[in-house]
Order: structure tokens, then C-alpha cells, then sequence
């Protein structure tokens, strides 16, 4: 099973928030919408689902043009961020609803419904009402009709947005095995570059209504072919500067220069760095050799790890270093950057050099 986009758009009220697209997603992993909110992922969704049309291009699932077909004759599930259940049916009828639309058996139904209940550890709620329910169990009631349905595809629209930390945790990781072996292209559009790698697949970066980037999940992140691509997949921010290149030496105005041998080969001229936050620290390391000074701006703890904003002569940048550090706000402070981290755009954006780690 394929899901094939050929440059199709979408255009509201003379606005362009799909620009042309082609992409192609297949069964056996997770395929990934990465962006922003308003970045375009919910849009092609709905393109997908047949719940907006297209204002160009064409759709096709497995080779068949479904451009003109509606939600229903695509065979398609889609489970949004918030919990969309029925609240006057029990959680066995409300996993049951598309089954008994189509018509299929009773006892079909019955065997279908215990499956995915089953799966989603919900036996003992079929017989209760939605709001009976807590949140992450209203979720999986939502995700168990997309299982019992068995479409052709399913679409996750942010599925996990409005749970609890613990439970958006356990649901993250037993999402792939739910769909494991089912046949169907999973479609999961997130704004949390953590939750694409950890899903892994393929993912789509997507930027304003255009897609940065497609491809494996893991090769994107550590080889973004352009600068937005690694700035849809960095949180925090990644930090990008101006640098002008010479020899094998980098120039960052009057915050720092290096050697560089990997960019050697690069021609001489202006450039923009980009790096990670987890790439600069505090404190000097085998890897982390070049000193930045820069004022704290702003600082945060989140768990074991520590994040710094700092303001340079040339750059405010972002620090994210594992431990408690002692920043002061308005204080000077070093940090030390990881000169074979660091990649090379052009001025339009492009890679020349580099990757991250």
C-alpha cells in the first residue's frame, strides 16, 4: 500500500497554504509530518483524507486516482489531538461505529472490537461512556476504532498533544507496534522534533505550506540539506551565525574563529554556521574547544539537563548542557563550542559542509 501525492496544492480565499507537493508514503514505519503550528501538517492531512480539495495535483492510493473520492470510499482513519468520541455510545460501540457503517457482520464486529480493545488494554471500559473515561483512555478508545477499522491508511494528527507527560511517553512508544504488520501507510504529524526520532520512519520537514525535506528520519536530522530543514528539526532553536571562510579557518565576526579541516574545501567567502544547543556548553571538553563569551540572557532547568541564552557580539545563541550550572542572568559567562558539530549553509540556505552528531 502506497499513498502518492503529485503536486498537489491547497488555496483558501486566493491564498496559497499548500504549495505544490509531491511526496510518497509507504507501509512498514511511521511516516512523519515535522513542523510548527501553522506549518501546513493538519493541511495536507485533510488533503489527504479527502476532507478539503485539492486545488491541483492528484492522489492516488495504491496506484488508484482517489482524488475525487470521498472520505468515506477512501478507507482512511484519522484520530486528532483532541478526543474525538462519540459521548452517547459505550467505548464498544464508539470502536464499532465504522463497522457497523460498512455494513460488516455482527459477529465480525464482536471479534474485531475485542482485538483492539485488547490491544489498547481496554477490555474492561467497552461497557463505559466516554466521559466515564480518563483522557488517555478516551485517546485509545479513538486509536482502537482506527485499529479495528483496518483502513488503508490512518492519519495521527497529533495524537498525543493533550495527554499527560507519562502517558504521552507510554503511547509514543507503543504506537509503532499497534500498527506493526497491519498493512496500512501511518501518517503521524507531530511539532515535537524528539517524538519524529523517536518514532523513526521517514519524515516530511514541512515549512510553511512546502515541504524542507523528506526522506529517513534519522539520515535528516544528521544531514539537513538545507538551513531550514535543520531549524524544523532542532528544539530548542538551533543557533546560526554569519561566518566568513578562509583557508581552513572559520570567522565569526568578533565572537570566535577556528580551523576546520571538513570545510576546507569549501570556497572561500560568506556563509552561515548553523549548531545544536547540545553542541555548546558551559564547560571546555575534548570535543568542545572553541570559547565563546557571552552574556546570559535567560536561563532554564528542565529535569537533568540546563539551557542558556546568550547574547555574543555577533549572535544570540542557546546552550543545553546535562547538569545544574550556576549561570547568572546579565553575568558574562564562557561556553565552548564543538568545532566538527557545526554546518555550513550558503546564503540561500543551502548545505556546502558538515553534519550534525
Amino acid at each position: 500500500m502506497t499513498i502518492t501525492l503529485n503536486k498537489i496544492t491547497k488555496v483558501v480565499a486566493g491564498q496559497t497554504h499548500i504549495k505544490p507537493t509531491s511526496l510518497t508514503f509507504q507501509t512498514g514505519h511511521f511516516n512523519v509530518l515535522l513542523g510548527e503550528t501553522g506549518a501546513g501538517k493538519t493541511s495536507l492531512i485533510k488533503l489527504m483524507a479527502g476532507l478539503d480539495p485539492i486545488a491541483a495535483g492528484t492522489i492516488e492510493m495504491d496506484g488508484q486516482d482517489v482524488t475525487k473520492l470521498s472520505t468515506q470510499k477512501r478507507n482512511i482513519s484519522l484520530v486528532h489531538q483532541f478526543f474525538v468520541n462519540y459521548p452517547h455510545m459505550t467505548v464498544f460501540d464508539n470502536i464499532a461505529s465504522p463497522l457497523r457503517v460498512a455494513g460488516m457482520a455482527k459477529s465480525e464486529i464482536q471479534g474485531r472490537v475485542e482485538e483492539a480493545a485488547d490491544i489498547l488494554q481496554l477490555r474492561p471500559m467497552l461497557h463505559r461512556r466516554p466521559h466515564e473515561l480518563s483522557g488517555g483512555q478516551q485517546q485509545r478508545t479513538a486509536l482502537a476504532r482506527a485499529i479495528a477499522k483496518e483502513s488503508r491508511a490512518v492519519f495521527l494528527d497529533e495524537p498525543l498533544a493533550n495527554l499527560d507527560y507519562k502517558l504521552r511517553e507510554e503511547l509514543r512508544e507503543q504506537l509503532p507496534e499497534l500498527f506493526a504488520g497491519r498493512g496500512a501507510v501511518v501518517v503521524y504529524a507531530t511539532s515535537e522534533p524528539e517524538e519524529a526520532l523517536l518514532l523513526g520512519g521517514s519524515t516530511a520537514l514541512m515549512d510553511d505550506g512546502n515541504v524542507a525535506q523528506f526522506g529517513p528520519t534519522a539520515e535528516i536530522y544528521r544531514k539537513p540539506q538545507t538551513l531550514t530543514a535543520a531549524k524544523v528539526f532542532s528544539d530548542p532553536p538551533i543557533n546560526v551565525a554569519k561566518v566568513t571562510k578562509m583557508g581552513s579557518t572559520l570567522i565569526m565576526g568578533d565572537s570566535a574563529r577556528w580551523d576546520s579541516a571538513k570545510m576546507k574545501d569549501a570556497p572561500d567567502g560568506d556563509y552561515q554556521i548553523a549548531v545544536r544547543p547540545h553542541h555548546v556548553t558551559p564547560k571546555p571538553s575534548p570535543a568542545n574547544t572553541v570559547k565563546l563569551n557571552g552574556r546570559v540572557l535567560v536561563t532554564e532547568l528542565s529535569g537533568s539537563e540546563s539551557s542558556a541564552h546568550f547574547a555574543m557580539p555577533d549572535a544570540d545563541w542557546v546552550s543545553l548542557s546535562h547538569g545544574v550550572h550556576p549561570y547568572q542572568v546579565g553575568e558574562d559567562h564562557p561556553f565552548y563550542l564543538d568545532p566538527s558539530a557545526c554546518m555550513l549553509f550558503a546564503e540561500d540556505g543551502q548545505v556546502v559542509a558538515g553534519g550534525a552528531i
